[in-house]
């Protein structure tokens, strides 16, 4: 941001606007040193916003304004950003971190309550990529992506709250089975179109040739 302002003389979302990058095409990352008039700006433009608060956090890089900007109306979806600031990619983890950094960012236990953040992670996520009316819910003439979570694990037990089980307890290594656009890509924890075996065997040697660079 400073970089921008000094350069330009205006912030980075004036900035935007003047060069009129501003629109319902932008797709916003991270938005984490918004003031109140450029959350107005955007809400006015259209734009998107993917919220990333596990890379945020691990950069030390702040804490978005998502309920405001959920409040102005702005599409917010919810994202990892790459492996170089978010070491597990765990969307579910990413929702957990959602609903507990705004929480403790206001001092306020009522903020991002589970099921506004389960929303931003399916809908509101398929929103910020101009396909809420392909995929994000179970719909009749939407994509059937479906996944498919092991509920009766002891860290599952007992469940009184399925959305809060979800967002605050439950992990990535808890989907059994994922089905995309109505194909089955992973039963029973096992990956039917790619070979994890030969994956795994060159991640390995990507991580040998990179330590020994």
């Amino acid at each position: 941001m400073e970089e921008v302002s000094g350069r330009y003389g205006l912030r980075p979302a004036g900035h935007m606007e003047r060069l009129g990058l501003l629109s319902s095409n932008l797709i916003a990352c991270h938005c984490v040193w918004l003031t109140g008039e450029e959350m107005d700006l955007l809400a006015r433009r259209g734009v998107r916003v993917a919220h990333n608060p596990e890379s945020n956090m691990k950069l030390a890089s702040g804490v978005a304004p998502v309920p405001d900007l959920l409040k102005r109306g702005v599409p917010v979806g919810l994202g990892t950003d790459g492996c170089a600031s978010n070491n597990n990619l765990d969307l579910f983890q990413e929702m957990d971190f959602a609903a507990k950094v705004h929480k403790v960012h206001r001092l306020d236990p009522t903020v991002m309550p589970a099921e506004t953040v389960l929303e931003m992670a399916t809908l509101g996520s398929a929103r910020v990529l101009g396909m809420g009316g392909e995929i994000g819910s179970l719909e009749v003439g939407k994509k059937a992506d479906v996944i498919v979570v092991d509920l009766n694990r002891p860290h599952l037990q007992p469940v009184y709250n399925v959305v809060s089980q979800l967002v605050y307890s439950a992990t990535g290594a808890d989907v059994r089975d994922v089905i995309i656009d109505g194909k089955i890509v992973m039963q029973n924890r096992r990956l039917l179109t790619l070979d994890e075996e030969r994956i795994l065997a060159e991640a390995k040697m990507w991580r040998d040739k990179v330590g020994s660079a």
